[in-house]
């Protein structure tokens, strides 16, 4: 895959800095506003990051993670999609303010919520602050629907501590990621497998993982946090 990551990075901080230069005052038309420049500002992040640069990957995801929530405080409730990429943003980037986005997703009643997104967002933010006994649960509930299996397969290895399943789990969603045809910005990168692995790291349980799809170094979050919380 043949992939000039120094133009994606160009074209979406072009796109931040137009969008944020624009920024209504109108709540709910800033609140799409905010939406779009933090799917700049992520694909900023995942960019830089293919590039080998962990400085600007990390500055430009946490921005992201920053202009998700507070997209997400303006929108009306069960949002969790935002609070989902608010909280892989800063697991992505490796930021201590994850823990305080996990807390805030809790708070906001994510764990309860009917809805499959709201219970996603719950069990990240339930391993991110080491509630592994309520991930496991969370992980379990979405297990038995529509949400992807491997996924909530990966989500529940990590909470119990089952490196073997997780290594199979996380290396089919690396596998559906790789027969995708379409990605966020247009930017082809595991985003989601980033982060599990970033939370299985802080667990010892790391999968081996080759892949275009990933970063030359895929552990960007392991020199700077531990469990958080």
């Amino acid at each position: 895959m043949n992939v000039l990551w120094d133009r994606h990075l160009e074209r979406e901080i072009r796109r931040y800095r137009d969008g944020r230069a624009r920024m209504p005052y109108d709540a709910r038309k800033r609140e799409r506003q905010l939406i779009r420049i933090g799917s700049a500002a992520w694909g900023a992040g995942l960019s830089a990051l293919m590039l080998g640069d962990a400085r600007h990957a990390r500055s430009w995801l946490v921005r992201a993670a920053r202009d998700y929530r507070m997209s997400a405080e303006l929108a009306l409730p069960g949002a969790w999609g935002r609070f989902t990429a608010t909280l892989k943003s800063r697991l992505i980037a490796g930021d201590e303010g994850g823990a305080d986005d996990a807390q805030w997703t809790l708070a906001a009643g994510a764990a309860t919520a009917e809805s499959l997104p709201g219970r996603y967002a719950a069990c990240l933010a339930s391993l991110i602050v080491g509630e592994d006994g309520d991930a496991a649960y969370l992980a379990q509930s979405l297990a038995d629907t529509h949400f992807p299996k491997p996924v909530a397969a990966a989500l529940g290895a990590l909470a119990t501590g089952a490196r073997t399943d997780y290594c199979r789990a996380v290396g089919e969603v690396l596998s559906s990621f790789e027969t995708r045809q379409r990605f966020l910005e247009n930017i082809p990168v595991a985003d989601t497998v980033i982060a599990l692995q970033t939370l299985a790291d802080q667990r010892n349980m790391t999968a081996p993982l080759n892949s275009p799809l990933l970063p030359p170094d895929a552990r960007l979050s392991a020199p700077h946090i531990g469990l958080l919380g």
